[in-house]
């Protein structure tokens, strides 16, 4: 804080002090004001303008420092300048001290405040931006809460001082020309409390509802406008309450809760039952990946007292492993179990006719069945997942390419693994397949345009998996873009820049793992005028333009998770169902993620780069995973657990973990931001010995020694001196 803050500051404590100090208050009560009354009257009638200004003047003051007796004030302007001269002077005092309340914590609090809480407080501004000034007019109308802390709290956030102002004067005004009224007639009052009876108690209730009522009538009538081009479809009946568009973990779970509360469910998918993730993503990798780790323990038997060995495998029974792993979770996402739940699914191509009409494309309709089905709905819920983002490189399409959607069935073609492989992207995807790839025996380059690997983690994270891949034969080339893909006879090639000078790889296989992009085309989206960009837009509520539809999942970001698909199904399907009664705002405050390399790279909340980013203030405690019982036992003693908190706080922003089962190891510190408990309560808890979560006990201790009572522990020591006499 600066001199200029500070001194302003210290001059508003001393005045409230000497407010304290003098009893001043004592001026402010009802039996002062009717004992002076008559005097400030035959003041005010020989010089009317000297009193209004310096009344005037005492408002704004005591309204700016916040003190108290702004009611016996108010009351004063009533039985001194009447009910319309009184409100007048009344009104515009009053906002004025109160917009300078609101200046004054503006700038002498802000700055530090946001310096601290900063990400919290952009929630916040970002609420006060679309609704603050329906909220600020409701409190004025019905101050629930003291308008000095209004004028307070508002100086923090964003509001426009003009906004606060306006809005502010409109608000006050009802209230201020009751006291205003009731002070015209001091002589008959005998208590504040005599001021407001029971019914004009109620009338103020009834105003103050008014804000919220009119933000419904607008969001009705903003309804009414996206629905009038179609206003002749709409149906009279409806064949479903809800139709799921997409049969991935977004899709899957959104139909599963709605069957479960008994509404009538479509649930349409055009290719495979469990989406990307069964099928393309999260399920067929991870067991790539657990064969490859087994590959490579056998080289490195060592280590364990063994003898190194050299894995001996056919690659076409490793493919077959991966597929039926895929094949074995199958069933939970099948046609058969969710018909069985009460789902109607329909296997087809889905396209959005109008706001509540479906037509069904049918995959393999029955012998006399139409080949569309057409199908309306109250609501509909758009979860068509992502697919691989694949980049315009030129001569890409010349030499062949492989992209998470076609890796595994044409790995399963082949009989050993492609030699010489290049991986695109040194993100999650990239990291995971690079490492599998090698272990299994292939030539594997990893190119990366960025400086470094995975660039969402922090630095000394993304390290280790670097040093990893590595270790595994893995040549990373980060700092290296892409330019063009050759083929030369049978020959196939990429060419790269780096630092100026083209780089050339001789490749079998390419694998774009550059990222994946939202499924926004092919479904009707555009003839309906749904807004996209990245994803479908939404609200905090996961509705679209239109609100009776929705998005989920990777089509509606900001994460491409299968656990956030799920988790937004969620909000998605109430929403939908029982919207009329109470929406939920999706919740993303705490949301987990974790690469499957070796080690796993976790995390939850914010990291170190992040934190600096948003100018959130931390500390951070570090445990070294090599110093781990467990894991120096599984002999996988490398890694680390971060943990990010608040200055002087056990209360966690962030934690990122790098080692074996980090995935598995970081839920512990999931729950705990969820329900708000800190590192005190993570040290406390019993830990089974030995284990990999002791990591989290001891990560919590480092932190509790570098918290420790000095000052108190220093008097511990001379107690128990003094003991042993």
């Amino acid at each position: 804080m600066n001199l200029k803050k500070l001194a302003i500051a210290a001059l508003a404590a001393a005045v409230i002090t000497a407010f304290i100090w003098l009893d001043l208050g004592r001026y402010l009560s009802l039996e002062q004001l009717q004992r002076s009354h008559s005097t400030f009257e035959a003041l005010y009638a020989e010089r009317p303008v000297l009193v209004a200004v310096s009344f005037f003047g005492v408002y704004v003051a005591a309204t700016a420092l916040s003190f108290p007796g702004a009611v016996i004030l108010t009351l004063a302007g009533g039985a001194i300048f009447g009910l319309w001269w009184g409100t007048l002077i009344v009104s515009f005092a009053a906002t004025t001290g109160a917009t300078l309340a609101f200046l004054m914590a503006r700038y002498v609090l802000r700055d530090a405040i946001e310096a601290r809480f900063r990400s919290r407080l952009a929630e916040i501004n970002q609420g006060v931006t679309k609704d603050g000034a329906f909220y600020l007019f409701t409190l004025r109308l019905v101050p629930l809460v003291p308008f000095f802390v209004i004028n307070l709290v508002m100086g923090l956030t964003q509001m426009t001082t003009r906004t606060f102002y306006w809005v502010s004067q409109v608000g006050m005004l009802a209230g201020t020309a009751v006291y205003v009224n009731a002070g015209t007639q001091l002589a008959q009052l005998e208590s504040l409390r005599g001021i407001l009876s029971p019914g004009l108690i109620g009338s103020f209730a009834l105003l103050g509802l008014f804000p919220l009522v009119a933000r419904r009538a607008l969001a009705w009538v903003a309804g009414r406008q996206v629905y009038a081009p179609w206003a002749a479809e709409r149906p009279k009946r409806f064949d479903r309450n809800l139709i799921v568009i997409g049969a991935g973990a977004g899709g899957l779970v959104t139909a599963y809760i709605a069957a479960a509360v008994k509404a009538k469910v479509t649930l349409v998918e055009a290719h495979k039952m469990g989406g990307d993730c069964l099928n393309y993503g999260c399920v067929p990798s991870k067991a790539l990946i657990k064969s490859a780790k087994l590959a490579h323990q056998i080289r490195h038997g060592a280590p364990h007292g063994l003898t190194n060995g050299t894995p001996n495998f056919n690659f076409r029974a490793l493919m077959q492993r991966v597929n039926d792993v895929v094949a074995a979770i199958a069933p939970h996402d099948s046609v058969a179990r969710y018909t069985e739940l009460g789902v109607d699914v329909v296997q087809g191509h889905a396209r959005l006719v109008n706001p509540w009409t479906v037509d069904i494309t049918l995959n393999d309709p029955a012998p006399g069945q139409a080949k569309v089905q057409r199908l309306t709905a109250r609501s509909i819920v758009i979860a068509a997942g992502a697919e691989p983002l694949v980049p315009p490189l030129p001569g890409l399409d010349e030499v062949g390419y492989l992209t998470s959607d076609t890796l595994w069935e044409a790995l399963s073609r082949l009989y050993e693994l492609p030699q010489r492989m290049v991986v695109l992207g040194g993100g999650p995807i990239g990291c995971e397949l690079s490492q599998a790839f090698a272990r299994l025996g292939a030539q594997v380059t990893q190119v990366e345009m960025a400086p470094r690997l995975m660039l969402r983690e922090d630095e000394d994270a993304a390290e280790c998996v670097h040093r990893s891949l590595s270790a595994d034969g893995v040549q990373v080339l980060t700092g290296h873009q892409a330019l063009r893909c050759e083929r030369v006879g049978d020959s196939k090639w990429l060419v790269m820049a780096h630092q100026g000078e083209e780089k050339r790889i001789e490749f079998d296989a390419l694998v774009c793992a550059v990222g994946r992009r939202a499924r926004l085309t092919g479904y009707g989206l555009e003839a309906l005028g749904i807004p996209t960009q990245r994803t479908v837009e939404t609200n905090e509520y996961l509705q679209t333009v239109y609100p009776n539809i929705y998005a989920a999942g990777d089509v509606a970001g900001p994460y491409q998770f299968t656990h956030t698909a799920a988790h937004q199904a969620w909000y998605a399907a109430v929403n939908a169902l029982f919207g009329e009664f109470k929406r939920f705002k999706a919740d993303y405050s705490v949301v987990p993620w974790a690469t499957f390399t070796d080690p796993e790279v976790a995390r939850v909340g914010l990291n170190e780069q992040e934190a600096r980013d948003k100018g959130v203030d931390f500390e951070v405690t570090h445990y070294g995973i090599d110093d781990l019982d467990r894991a120096i036992a599984d002999g996988n003693a490398h890694g680390f657990v971060k943990v990010l908190t608040v200055p002087g706080k056990d209360t966690i922003l962030g934690v990122t973990i790098v080692g074996e089962h980090a995935g598995d190891l970081l839920a512990e510190y999931v729950l705990a931001m969820k329900h708000g408990l800190g590192l005190n309560r993570i040290l406390g808890t019993i830990h089974t010995y030995p284990t990999l979560s002791e990591a989290n006990k001891y990560a919590a201790g480092e932190w509790k020694r570098a918290h420790a009572p000095e000052r108190l522990l220093a008097w511990v020591r001379r107690y128990h001196e003094w003991k042993r006499g």
